[in-house]
């Protein structure tokens, strides 16, 4: 059992996006993971999240030390994500900068965290070591 799991920014939306189709799904995964371990966001997923608030009190509230531990991006992770980045671009990817996936997924894979994401796809192919908790896994 993981002791700590990684949770992206969408499953938290989905929760927090009243009517939103992955919301049951989403509200139970963040509950089911943290009944065995704790949960953690970055300052990307912050980021990510914090676009529908208007203060950093709002956010902080959903988004408590009680439920989420805030960590740092690993350095290490950074140069992960600029190196999923550079395969993305080379297959013929548009972005001209990283994604925030990329620094997500770099995240999981350098600290071994599962992710929790209902958006497997990217992270299987950029990051295929991350264990997913994911809607088809």
């Amino acid at each position: 059992m993981p002791t700590r799991i990684l949770v992206d920014a969408n499953v938290i939306l989905d929760v927090l996006t009243p009517g939103s189709p992955w919301e049951a799904w989403s509200g139970d995964a963040i509950m089911a993971c943290s009944d065995h371990a704790r949960l953690v966001i970055d300052p990307i997923i912050y980021a990510e999240v914090s676009v529908g608030y208007t203060t950093m009190a709002g956010i902080d509230l959903p988004l408590s030390d009680d439920l989420f531990a805030r960590e740092p991006l690993p350095w290490r992770a950074a140069f992960l994500a600029g190196k999923a980045f550079e395969q993305y671009r080379r297959r013929g990817g548009a972005r001209r900068s990283p994604l925030p996936d990329f620094y997500i997924g770099a995240h999981a894979a350098v600290t071994g965290m599962p992710l929790l994401t209902r958006d497997a796809a990217r992270y299987r192919t950029y990051f295929p070591t991350v264990e997913l908790i994911a809607p088809d896994a």
